[in-house]
């Protein structure tokens, strides 16, 4: 991957960026007009592996989208002032830093760069103190709005994930799927997922195996499945655990396709070289990785181009874009405050996410269109959003440009 400019996110643990608007506050909006818009966001920035470079680059789309919203005039004329922390994807010390920020000066919106046992920590917090959200790394119950109705995800949760691999399958043929996935609260409800979006297609299930996320070796929940006759195969991995479910595959010699799921899409080592990376070697032959439109070069595709400019133009693109979606936060609160006639009130700003007209006037790029509701505050994008695509070599993280 390459970029312009070296990032500014690991010179210091927490960083303020002031983004001066172009536009205007509208004098009849009374609510908070001459303040800035205080967005604080946090993240693994001083992590290790994909969960840093991960989080750099959730938070990298984050300045981009403020950038590119305060350009066209900010929320409802407020200027947007963002807020960066490194959390070190700690829960305990994500929640210490949340506190810190609401007695100092209480944010109007705050941005999870994950994973998701950061997301379950601060959630309670956000909820009592009547804060707007969105996070890219969801939990069993962040899209629940019954339980947090101030939280949208803009990262896609385990069903959303299955369905789209289980559209991709039916596509191709392919039948008698086995499920391997990890033991993370993610992994263990995307399995759950699996079974049941397979069997709602009418497809067949051959077997479904779970492994310690710790493990160096999964043959034998791979030859579980090879004798249960699957062939192919839904994989969830995250980080290091791709090269050892890889490895185990050559092991027992197994050729059949693989759809890795939106972690196997994270991951950054099905875009490098051995020996960072597995691109190019007999053990990714076989391998797609779910990603989504934005993160697939195209040309054409103007608004995704603004968007992956200007996060270039900001700092090194540290992964995938398939992290990407905080990029997508600004325009939908200031097609949100638009509609609902406020910048502060977060019940009526959510209330308005919540409307078919707020999600199609946004202008947002990471999704094309988000399909929250009043029952579910989940992106649930459509299929065509989705991409499955083999490990390519990957610039300014999108999978595909023939520059890389």
């Amino acid at each position: 991957m390459t970029a312009r400019h070296a990032p500014a996110l690991v010179a210091a643990a927490v960083s303020t960026l002031l983004l001066v608007s172009c536009g205007t506050a509208d004098p009849a909006e009374s609510d908070g007009a001459d303040e800035p818009y205080r967005v604080l966001v946090t993240g693994g920035i001083s992590a290790q592996g994909a969960l840093a470079a991960n989080a750099k680059t959730s938070i990298l789309a984050a300045k981009a989208g403020a950038q590119v919203q305060n350009e066209a005039g900010g929320i409802g004329g407020r200027r947007i002032e963002l807020t960066v922390v490194d959390d070190g994807g700690d829960p305990t010390k994500a929640v210490t830093e949340l506190r810190k920020a609401i007695t100092a000066q209480k944010p109007d919106l705050y941005l999870s760069s994950g994973p998701s046992a950061v997301s379950a920590a601060v959630l309670p917090i956000l909820n009592q103190n009547d804060i707007l959200s969105f996070g890219v790394a969801p939990t069993s119950d962040s899209t629940d709005p019954s339980k947090f109705p101030l939280n949208f995800d803009v990262g896609v949760g385990p069903t959303e994930s299955a369905r789209g691999i289980v559209g991709f399958a039916k596509e191709k043929g392919y039948d008698d799927i086995g499920v391997v996935h990890g033991s993370t609260a993610y992994g263990e409800s995307f399995g759950k997922e699996m079974t049941s979006a397979l069997k709602d297609a009418g497809l067949e299930q051959a077997g479904n195996e779970e492994y310690e996320a710790t493990a160096l070796d999964m043959t034998a929940q791979l030859q579980a499945l090879k004798n249960a006759g699957a062939k192919a195969i839904a994989l969830d991995a995250y980080g290091a655990p791709l090269g050892y479910v890889l490895q185990s595959m050559q092991r027992l010699d197994w050729d059949v396709p693989l759809i890795g799921n939106i972690s196997v899409g994270a991951t950054n080592l099905v875009a490098n070289e051995p020996p960072a990376g597995v691109l190019g070697t007999p053990a990714s032959e076989n391998l797609v990785v779910q990603v989504f439109g934005s993160t697939v070069h195209d040309t054409d595709a103007e608004t995704v181009n603004r968007m992956v400019d200007t996060m270039a133009s900001l700092g090194t693109i540290s992964s995938t874009l398939v992290i990407a979606g905080q990029y997508d936060a600004f325009p939908l609160v200031a097609a949100a405050a638009e509609y609902a006639g406020t910048t502060t009130d977060a019940a009526k700003l959510a209330e308005a996410l919540e409307t078919e007209e707020v999600q199609a006037n946004a202008s947002t790029a990471f999704f094309s269109r988000y399909h929250f509701t009043a029952d579910d505050h989940g992106p649930n994008p459509d299929q065509d959003e989705m991409r499955f695509v083999a490990p390519t070599k990957v610039l300014n993280g999108q999978f595909g440009n023939p520059r890389a």
